[in-house]
């Protein structure tokens, strides 16, 4: 296992470094909370590393809201991603590339009948939008855990307030801690296998006058579990608030993200299995196949061209992933009245990038043959080619919203708009000298593929009445939610805007095209019910309806008929119903939630992925509708602290059953596609994960958890499984808010993730009737992270 830390280095280097901290937890939330009835003075389950059950199981909620709590968060890994830290949730299958989730190309959340991008994410008040790589807000790119005070999701239907055009129901948000009334300095460092290093610095200003602060950054280097390559991430996250008084707050927040990092190759089942004696350049199959680090001398497959054997594209300094990405952000609550107020936010997001894969000489030079032949100023191919994709665009938005409370009722309105601008480029450059290590020469376009700008507007409207009745044991909520969606693109979509082929001859393409489609839908209600059964015991229910913009509208819309400049048809936008019903209960020893729910929506958008010509291993995808999806099934989640243990340990166990399947068979230009009744791909019909805790003396804590993922499928036919799979983690957390000099809090935390090193397929890419692609589980990954407080 390549970059393995030695443990007695390791430990030297920790002795002699200053640290720092998982962050003292301030309040957790500016936002306002529904009321509650629960009685929490009694409660006893209580401990360093167990969840609030108020925020745990969504006390007051009238839907199955669960939460990763601060405690969770500060046990994680450090740098763990955004994403992955919904993995210990009920209802959420989450499979990522690497211990931390950091490779955004390979990122898969499924929860119920929903995909990742059709979950809406949102970061203190702002919405992320979509969870594209390209072009979109993936939400690890603008949190850290040791900012945030708590991560609180919805499987079925968020609140009709959330600002979202891509949920058709679940909601992730993300909560930032406040900063903290004293001033002070809080430092971490981690060091991990495959060279790992982590530092983590925050900056405190404490109360100076009405305002309080923070700044930190965040430095990880990594080389890559699997293959050659880097991971670099310089993480900025600042935040100012000032107390305006009599209730009224201002907040301003800023993110910057630089993100560098390498692909590995995705692989095939045999590949995965050994099979056939297949191996990367460097000898390594199964799990560790990636791409080299060596340039390799390969035989000329065209006489005269040293780099032309498609080996080269195996080379990993053709395999790139670049992100430089901004957030900011301001709020502003103001308190009217008694029991009315008001609060707006504002922002505005700037993103950049670039994305490298290598493309063999042969693919490169019939394309490049074809596009000079009709008339473009392109350059013969002379080796690998420089595969590049410019990304970059802003987006910026504001929400604002009213709330009030009349007597039995509490009121709430409000309205969120936003546009979303996007360029997209793509071409095949040559390097200096055609080596798939040598500099990229940008003045010799080998050819051209695409160069568009798309812009989504947005505009959405709510409602809601909380109403309290039988003095006050049963809640009614009532909401209505208007979205209204308008989406275009313009420029060159793909291959036949460049180039034709007519008669065997080639001519130019139909050149820079428009397109555009709108979608609306005023009338998007949600009604939930909450009856206290005692102050400790709560049922709920609800139905929502939700909207979405149909995913993949830049891919769908980048398509170029070589016979016809028309454009491609507006596809439906997607449409969901959820039904839930549940109970949750804050007993002297658990806590728990339970629920069961039905889901069914329409006009499913599906991704489909293929291997990109000319590559080794990288992908792309296609969007094509499947029809109605439904998912019924039930979440259990809770914690139990025995009074006969006294205190020396406490158990966690979430559960869930889902069965996500198609209504309707796939009908193709060329075939139909019998799936009514298959399982959804990549979607587990059982999800279990649990974990013990001990607290054996105050300066020590412990955690051993596992995660049982059920049999997935990695094809919409059903004919190529995927195996069940256990795995386990840990970690060892000690100090007790020990001190050392100027040195206050000292801990130090150790994790280890896949205890048993268990080889499974993690990530799927699906496919119709074949067997998919696939990114396999990371090995055996241990860190440790010293913190303090100075």
């Amino acid at each position: 296992m390549r970059g393995a830390c030695a443990s007695g280095a390791l430990v030297g280097a920790l002795a002699l470094m200053p640290a720092a901290a998982q962050a003292q937890s301030s309040d957790d939330s500016t936002e306002t909370s529904a009321k509650t009835t629960v009685d929490t003075s009694a409660i006893m389950v209580t401990g360093r590393r167990v969840s609030e059950a108020d925020e745990a199981i969504g006390t007051g909620k009238v839907t199955n809201t669960v939460a990763v709590t601060r405690e969770a968060l500060l046990s994680a890994p450090s740098g763990i991603s955004g994403l992955k830290m919904l993995e210990t949730l009920p209802g959420f299958n989450v499979q990522t590339d690497g211990a931390l989730g950091l490779y955004e190309f390979g990122n898969s959340v499924q929860t119920r009948a929903f995909a990742l991008d059709q979950i809406g994410f949102v970061v203190d008040g702002i919405p992320t939008g979509r969870s594209d790589a390209f072009g979109g807000s993936p939400v690890f790119r603008y949190v850290d855990n040791e900012n945030l005070a708590r991560v609180e999701a919805s499987p079925g239907a968020g609140d009709v307030s959330m600002p979202s055009y891509s949920s058709l129901g679940p909601m992730v948000q993300y909560v930032s801690i406040e900063p903290q009334d004293d001033p002070g300095l809080f430092v971490s460092q981690s060091f991990g296998d495959f060279s790992m290093k982590r530092t983590f610095i925050r900056a405190s200003t404490g109360k100076v006058g009405p305002f309080k602060a923070y700044v930190s950054r965040t430095k990880l280097d990594s080389d890559l579990w699997r293959g050659a390559g880097t991971v670099n991430r310089e993480h900025w996250e600042g935040q100012l608030h000032a107390d305006l008084g009599g209730g009224s707050w201002a907040r301003f927040k800023f993110v910057s993200n630089k993100f560098h990092d390498y692909d590995s190759p995705t692989v095939s089942r045999a590949t995965l299995n050994c099979s056939s004696g297949i191996t990367d350049d460097d000898g390594n199959c199964g799990r560790y196949y990636g791409y080299t680090g060596t340039l390799y001398d390969y035989a000329e497959t065209t006489s005269g061209v040293k780099y032309s054997n498609s080996e080269y594209t195996n080379y990993y300094g053709l395999a790139i992933n670049h992100r430089n990405d901004k957030l900011y952000g301001g709020t502003l609550h103001g308190e009217i009245a008694s029991n009315v107020w008001a609060e707006a936010t504002g922002y505005y997001e700037d993103k950049a990038g670039y994305g490298v894969s290598p493309d063999s000489y042969d693919n490169s030079y019939s394309i490049y043959s074809a596009e000079a032949a009709a008339g473009l100023d392109v350059v013969a191919p002379k080796g690998v080619q420089y595969g590049l994709s410019g990304v970059s665009g802003d987006r910026y938005g504001i929400t604002a919203k009213i709330h009030a409370e009349l007597g039995a009722h509490t009121i709430e309105a409000g309205i969120w708009a936003e546009e979303d601008k996007y360029h997209r480029t793509q071409a095949r450059y040559n390097t200096t000298d055609g080596s798939p290590a040598s500099a990229a020469d940008l003045s010799e376009v080998v050819y051209y593929r695409r160069n568009y700008h798309s812009k989504r507007e947005t505009t959405q409207l709510f409602i809601k009445d909380r109403i309290a009745l039988f003095d006050d044991k049963l809640d009614v909520d009532i909401g209505i939610k208007s979205l209204f969606l308008d989406y275009s693109q313009r420029g060159y979509r793909n291959y036949a805007d460049y180039y034709r082929s007519v008669n065997g001859s080639y001519v130019a393409g139909w050149g820079p095209q428009f397109n555009s489609a709108h979608y609306k839908d005023a009338f998007l209600p949600s009604v939930g019910l909450l009856y206290h059964l005692d102050t400790r015991t709560q049922i709920f229910a609800s139905y929502a309806e939700n909207y979405a913009l149909p995913k993949g509208m830049d891919d769908i819309y980048a398509t170029a008929f070589t016979d016809t400049a028309d454009t491609v048809p507006a596809p439906d936008p997607e449409k969901a119903r959820n039904f839930e019903l549940g109970i949750r209960s804050s007993q002297g020893q658990f806590f728990a939630s339970l629920a069961g729910y039905y889901t069914m929506f329409d006009n499913r958008i599906q991704s489909i992925t293929s291997i990109l010509p000319g590559s080794s291993g990288a992908t792309e995808s296609f969007y094509t509708n499947v029809g109605s999806v439904e998912a019924y099934g039930a979440e259990l989640s809770g914690s139990y602290k025995p009074a006969f243990l006294k205190g020396l340990a406490y158990f966690n166990l979430n559960v869930t059953y889902n069965n996500a399947t198609f209504k309707d068979d796939l009908v193709t230009a060329s075939t139909t596609y019998a799936i009514a009744g298959n399982n959804i791909p990549d979607n587990a019909k059982w999800l279990i994960s649990g974990g013990m805790t001990v607290e054996p003396a105050s300066w020590l804590v412990a955690n051993i958890s596992g995660k049982y993922t059920g049999k997935r499928y990695a094809d919409y036919t059903n004919d190529y499984p995927v195996k069940a799979y256990t795995v386990f983690s840990g970690y060892v957390d000690i100090g007790d808010g020990w001190t050392m000099g100027p040195l206050k809090t000292i801990k130090l935390r150790a994790n280890l993730d896949n205890i048993f090193d268990k080889q499974a397929i993690g990530y799927i890419y699906s496919a119709v009737s074949s067997d998919g692609y696939f990114r396999p589980l990371s090995p055996r990954t241990f860190q440790m992270t010293l913190s303090a407080e100075i």
